[in-house]
Formats: C-alpha cells, sequence, structure tokens
C-alpha cells in the first residue's frame, strides 16, 4: 500500500477532553480525529472530513506537565473576569500522519494557515514528508492512537469523540462516537495490519462510517 508519511513535531500538544468545560484542564492523551483533519484542514486552506481522504496517525510526546493559565471568563452585560486555571500539558509532541492522497500530503510543505497541535500557541512543525510502502503484517505494534469502539483484543480507556467540526459559525461537531485512546503501544495480531517497516509499528487507518 503506497502512502504519504507527514512528520510534525512542536514544543507543547493540549488536547481538551469534550465534557470539561470550567477548572482543571487535562489532556487528551492521543489527538482526537477532530484535530488530525483540522491539521490537513489548516495545510490544504479548506475544509477536509473524512469523505476526502483515509487518515491514519501515530503520536508521541516526551512526558506531561501541569501549566498555570490565564483565562477571561465573559457575563451579561459585557464583563470580563480574569481567572487562573491548571492546564496539562503533552511535551515535545510528535506526530506522524499517514495519508492516502499525494495533494493533502504536499499541502504540509507550504501550509496555508498556521498548523496547530491544540491551542493557537501550540505551533506544529513539518519534519518532513515521504512516501512509504506499507505491508499488510499480523502481529504488529498499535500505540499512540485511536481505535474504533468496539474492536476485539483491545482494551483501553474510551472517549466519546467527534471525527471533525464543520466550518459554519458556530461549528458544529461531526461523526461523535465512542473510541479507544491508545497512548502505549500493544500487540495486536487478530488481522492483517499495514505496517511502517522503518519505523516498526502497524498504522490503523480511519475512514468514513
Amino acid at each position: 500500500m503506497k502512502t504519504y508519511r507527514v512528520h510534525l513535531r512542536g514544543w507543547t500538544a493540549s488536547f481538551r477532553y469534550p465534557i470539561f468545560i470550567a477548572g482543571f484542564q487535562p489532556t487528551l492523551s492521543v489527538p482526537p480525529l477532530s484535530t488530525i483533519y483540522g491539521l490537513i484542514s489548516a495545510a490544504k486552506g479548506c475544509l477536509i472530513t473524512p469523505e476526502d481522504t483515509l487518515v491514519g496517525f501515530v503520536f508521541k510526546s516526551s512526558g506531561k506537565a501541569v501549566d498555570l493559565e490565564t483565562i477571561y471568563e465573559l457575563s451579561e452585560p459585557l464583563k470580563a473576569k480574569s481567572n487562573v486555571c491548571k492546564r496539562e500539558l503533552l511535551f515535545e509532541p510528535s506526530l506522524y500522519l499517514y495519508l492516502d492522497k499525494i495533494e493533502y500530503a504536499m499541502a504540509f510543505q507550504k501550509p496555508y494557515y498556521p498548523l496547530l497541535m491544540g491551542r493557537s500557541t501550540e505551533l506544529a512543525m513539518v519534519d518532513e514528508i515521504i512516501e512509504v510502502e506499507l505491508e499488510n503484517k499480523v502481529g504488529v505494534l498499535l500505540g499512540g492512537t485511536l481505535l474504533p469502539f468496539p474492536m476485539d483484543g483491545v482494551f483501553g480507556p474510551i472517549q466519546a469523540l467527534p471525527t471533525h467540526f464543520t466550518d459554519e459559525i458556530p461549528r458544529k461537531s461531526v461523526g461523535t462516537r465512542p473510541f479507544y485512546m491508545i497512548d502505549s503501544f500493544i500487540k495486536y495480531d487478530l488481522m492483517p495490519i499495514p505496517f511502517d517497516r522503518e519505523k516498526g509499528w502497524g498504522i490503523w487507518f480511519h475512514k468514513q462510517r
């Protein structure tokens, strides 16, 4: 299987839990698909959804920390009150995107909009764009990714997440469904999985349902 691997890295990343609105803000251990398709949309300069391209990814980071963040709470009439909250951050994030169409991969050579791994301050840099040939293999390592729930032979934290958002104002979440969040690598041997021999890991490609 011919595919295109895009390597992104940054200084910090944070992926908000949808259910946390106020107070302590933990981060998801891996990015949701809405972040992945948001990155592709930013690179391309238009809305990209699961209907447009297959996508797989592997995400890693060097560690997790908690930072203090100043926020401004708005109320009626138009008044703003400052507050301080704690936010989890992932340090030195590294994201490998696997795309099946060359035009989406090459868009990362000169992104139309800034690439973000979370908030507007969490800029991502493009480290590499290469063509790779994946082979189907049984007994590969899967990790640093999302896997669909339910899936035989997989266990881990489960979170309902959208696949993408609309581009209207206000934006609306689309395709919300449960996923396994697999931050560490597990061996999966129930079916052949596309395998990146150079990296030594399998890639789960998310498809339009």
